[in-house]
């Protein structure tokens, strides 16, 4: 699980540096600068935690399934950036100038973005399977 964890966080950290990178390029930044926190490889390695979910729902319908990653995803984020907001007094994230944002710590117009990270993470979790059975992560 610990093996899991840390490629999920890994990952994630990969994938928003792109995202952000990418991003960045739209606001004519065409050094694509992107970042991201030490926070968030722990976030993103909680995604260790959604491979029994994906594993129950799996017969389900694609949009279905689609959805419910979107609101777990939204609650996972809203979640951690609460507890970070009131540990440490900020979110490393701050949306609050956003539109659809609520509280400032998720952004409801990123459901899209939600919606697909999950059906890939089915993607992920069925390739960390077929690797597991070969080396024991």
């Amino acid at each position: 699980m610990i093996s899991r964890f840390i490629i999920y966080g890994l990952l994630g950290w990969c994938i928003e540096i792109l995202w952000t990178g990418f991003g960045s390029l739209l606001k004519g930044d065409v050094k694509l600068t992107g970042r991201t926190y030490i926070w968030m490889f722990f976030i993103y390695g909680l995604a260790v935690f959604l491979e029994p979910i994906h594993e129950r729902i799996m017969s389900f319908n694609i949009f279905l399934r689609g959805g419910l990653y979107t609101v777990l995803i939204f609650t996972i984020e809203y979640c951690t950036g609460w507890v970070l907001k009131r540990v440490l007094g900020v979110c490393p994230w701050d949306y609050s100038k956003c539109s659809f944002s609520v509280n400032g710590l998720i952004r409801l117009d990123y459901a899209p973005a939600w919606f697909i990270a999950g059906l890939v993470f089915e993607k992920i979790h069925i390739g960390i399977e077929r690797i597991s059975s070969v080396i024991n992560i």
